[in-house]
């Protein structure tokens, strides 16, 4: 480079995704993960930090994997009933150690990343919700994930005996009025016990890439990370068609004309018979993406 040029800075602030060959292995061993018989919720949320982030490599996830050990560690022995497992998780995560979110981190792309997330002790809700559940999921506390409408929050106990506490309040003992009103405010409908299931592994992780997408649908310039996180979710074992549509209008949309328009004739062969009008549209939407190469 001509050393009066002056140095080229990168379109977008970072985090900067990894090299392919890093990115095809990271993928591989995601659906890997995802395909398992018990799919490990941390390693799957790092392996989409690592997409995200070229800089978080084996060794920074493992050092994830072992903050969340090392806090784990720190929480009293089997300290009771579901309500002093909330607490004791509560006063460890958002008292000593700060973990919570602010109206802030819906701008950020690091808060959906795990790593990111231990780092900063700042995250979305779900996020926030990953490392509680992770932290008392290794103590051997009763914990799952409660994807409520809008909110994500954790469950501790069983359905008879069920507490719930929300990380994004630094783990907040929720009462049932104030579950009610986190619903109400999010849909303007009442609590269904439908909502209090306790969320899958992998249904955490796909409301994780999905939150991705709608950070990045609301930044039409990073339609790079639209698309990883399309194709991480098309990895997945259970998985919408809908999801090849959306890749496909990403590719087109990005300048891949001639790949995205295969993937909109496939996406059309493959709803033919359950849903022609979106047949029709996507063959009209592929004959035009093919019309701009010309």
């Amino acid at each position: 480079m001509d050393p009066q040029e002056p140095a080229r800075r990168p379109a977008f602030p970072p985090p900067y995704p990894p090299p392919p060959e890093r990115s095809a292995e990271l993928r591989r061993r995601f659906a890997e993960e995802a395909r398992s018989q018990w799919p490990d919720l941390s390693a799957l949320c790092l392996m989409i930090g690592a997409e995200a982030d070229g800089t978080l490599d084996e060794a920074g996830m493992d050092a994830a994997q072992i903050e969340l050990d090392e806090l784990a560690g720190q929480l009293p022995y089997r300290p009771g009933e579901p309500l002093a497992w909330a607490r004791a998780v509560g006063r460890l995560l958002g008292g000593t150690n700060g973990f919570c979110g602010t109206a802030g981190e819906y701008e950020r792309l690091e808060s959906s990343l795990l790593h990111s997330v231990l780092r900063r002790r700042r995250g979305l809700p779900i996020l926030l919700s990953v490392v509680w559940m992770e932290v008392a999921r290794r103590a051997g506390a009763p914990v799952y994930g409660v994807a409520l409408p809008g909110h994500f929050v954790v469950g501790f106990g069983t359905a008879g005996d069920r507490v719930l506490a929300d990380p994004f309040e630094g783990g907040r003992v929720l009462s049932g009025m104030d579950t009610e009103l986190l619903v109400a405010g999010a849909t303007g409908a009442p609590l269904e016990p439908s909502m209090l299931v306790p969320a899958a592994p992998l249904q955490v992780i796909q409301r994780i890439l999905n939150n991705i997408r709608a950070w990045a649908t609301a930044r039409p310039e990073r339609s790079d990370v639209a698309l990883w996180a399309v194709e991480l979710a098309m990895l997945l074992p259970s998985r919408p068609a809908r999801l090849r549509y959306d890749r496909a209008r990403l590719l087109v949309q990005r300048g891949a004309f001639t790949e995205g328009a295969a993937e909109l004739e496939a996406y059309a062969e493959l709803v033919s018979v359950v849903d022609p009008t979106a047949e029709e549209k996507a063959r009209a939407q592929a004959h035009a993406a093919r019309a701009l190469l010309n």
